[in-house]
């Protein structure tokens, strides 16, 4: 069997495993939604000042989308993979003849599929309450949304390494993640938040990819692809990349 039938194999089954797991569904899947929902409900009518001014919901539907497709690729992947590392699947995996990319593609195939279903059916809502999809910018949209997956699935693999078991995967992976929707503008819209948390905020990822998507999405003068900020992103995803390849297990780590 070819390596591509392989990963094809693979993904089909972790496609089946992610939908027939409720808790994956409800985190990945649904939270996302609630969270826009909430947030489109309770400040429906009112504007963000950005770009002079725009609906609060426009606002929102690619901030939430930002946090769906992270959510989809490193906060998943990094819980998935150091359950099924602390589990043993991983080391009884790399006992099978299956090559260990495989393992590692069909997972990474599944995040991304995930995060683009998440970015559909999030655009599909936002036709609700009033948000146009932006068909015009699309190229600059699925840009945005390639490489923000593939660098966050790299995060993901490689936050793996700090992970020491599989109680600790939730706490350290939310305690990393919430605070930087926070701080990034995705909760809460960057001009209510100070200079210097933007500023901070600035160091890390989500806030570059989050100016990425939403210059991508909201219609402006201008090009519709930040360069800039896809550069930092994929950065990310290169040192993301190279630390995982260096620091991934597949045994154990604890017991």
């Amino acid at each position: 069997m070819s390596g591509a039938a392989l990963v094809g194999h693979q993904f089909r089954y972790e496609q089946k495993a992610f939908w027939r797991n409720p808790a994956a569904v409800f985190f990945t899947v649904m939270f996302p939604v609630i969270v826009f929902l909430i947030l489109s409900l309770v400040f429906s009518g009112s504007t963000v000042d950005v770009r002079g001014g725009i609906k609060a919901t426009a606002y929102y539907v690619p901030a939430i989308m930002t946090l769906a497709i992270i959510s989809a690729t490193m906060q998943s992947l990094a819980m998935t993979l150091v359950i099924a590392r602390e589990d043993g699947r991983l080391k009884r995996g790399r006992g099978t003849p299956m090559p260990s990319w495989v393992f590692i593609a069909g997972r990474v195939g599944n995040s991304i599929v995930v995060a683009l279903m998440m970015m559909v059916l999030l655009a599909l809502i936002g036709l609700v309450f009033g948000v146009s999809i932006p068909w015009e910018r699309l190229p600059a949209v699925l840009l945005a949304l390639i490489v923000g997956a593939a660098s966050f699935c790299c995060l993901g693999i490689a936050l793996t390494a700090v992970i020491p078991s599989q109680d600790a995967a939730a706490p350290i992976v939310n305690a990393l993640l919430l605070p930087l929707y926070f701080l990034s503008g995705i909760f809460i819209p960057e001009d209510q938040l100070p200079h210097g948390v933007i500023v901070f905020a600035d160091l890390f990822p989500v806030r570059h990819f989050f100016d990425a998507f939403f210059d991508a999405y909201v219609p402006a003068g201008g090009s519709a692809v930040s360069w800039d900020n896809l550069a930092v992103v994929a950065l990310w995803g290169v040192a993301g990349l190279l630390l995982s390849m260096r620091y991934f297990r597949w045994t154990p780590r604890s017991g």
